[in-house]
């Protein structure tokens, strides 16, 4: 019996236990450790300037009171990253193509910022659901959008991230299986069906890093927004 292909999106389970907790908890062994002497090596190196980078990148907008959430969104997204890759891997578990994870990343980040904004300056918070200058007739329709609108963002976040990384998953399938159909038919179709499948392996490493990297850089415009 043919195996669905969505069936490699189920979450693995031995003698009825499920195995998403193994697969979010075993990333972190494969962390280089921090080490006590002045001169790292090369991974350690590579690691620090990828990090620093990304602050960089992400913190620059924001001040200094959302600084206080460099650690937990630098490491959120190594850790995307690093699940987003792994399940790359053939016969492995990808628990980020899970919406009801994605979510579990989402709503409480997003409402933190929510939360933070509403008790530093609850003025402006609220006042992102009236745009200055609008129209007196407008102004009941424009508070419920832009309520909507706030509420959509955690689903925004997670869908987005799961969307990607299952549609990416699902077409590398689809080219892996067409080239191991092709190759005793037309051996010439099949070389370069594999090889259109490989530049598509290159293309969702690539989307893995970028979609972790959304992940967090809309978390930080949420914050710089409230903080």
């Amino acid at each position: 019996m043919m195996l669905s292909f969505f069936d490699q999106f189920m979450s693995p389970t031995y003698m009825g236990v499920p195995l998403i907790a193994l697969a979010i908890t075993l990333p972190w062994i494969l962390y280089p450790a921090p080490t006590s002497r002045w001169i790292n090596n090369r991974l350690l190196t590579l690691q620090g300037w990828f990090i620093n980078r990304l602050n960089q990148q992400i913190f620059l907008p924001i001040n200094q009171g959302g600084h206080k959430w460099a650690i937990l969104l630098t490491s959120l997204m190594i850790f995307l990253i690093t699940l987003n890759i792994l399940g790359l891997l053939p016969y492995t578990f990808t628990p980020t193509t899970q919406l009801s994870l994605n979510m579990a990343f989402a709503v409480p980040l997003w409402l933190a910022t929510v939360i933070i904004g509403m008790r530093n300056q609850p003025t402006a918070a609220l006042g992102h659901l009236l745009p200055e200058g609008t129209p007196t007739p407008l102004i009941p329709v424009l508070i419920i959008i832009e309520t909507i609108s706030l509420f959509i963002r955690p689903l925004a976040l997670g869908v987005r991230l799961t969307a990607n990384l299952t549609a990416g998953h699902l077409l590398i399938q689809l080219i892996a299986t067409a080239a191991f159909v092709l190759l005793p038919m037309m051996p010439t179709v099949a070389i370069l069906t594999a090889t259109v499948l490989f530049l598509l392996t290159l293309l969702e490493v690539a989307v893995a890093m970028i979609q972790a990297y959304v992940f967090v850089l809309l978390l930080s415009l949420y914050l710089q927004e409230d903080v």
